[in-house]
């Protein structure tokens, strides 16, 4: 479980930091990444609590 909350909350990070390099520099190239990077932080997100889901179940 910590492994995720740790993955999680790097995946963020990544996201907030491709986000700032966006914003300093205009580059297109930072906001698809932070795009990216934000899709896989949610999917793992989902993936966090659907195992704390069944956990909980089982």
């Amino acid at each position: 479980m910590l492994i995720f909350r740790w993955l999680v909350l790097f995946l963020l990070l990544g996201a907030a930091l491709s986000l700032a390099f966006y914003l300093g520099t205009g580059r297109a190239r930072y906001k698809r990444w932070a795009l990216l990077i934000l899709k896989w932080s949610v999917i793992a997100g989902v993936t966090f609590f659907a195992v704390l889901m069944l956990g909980r179940i089982l």
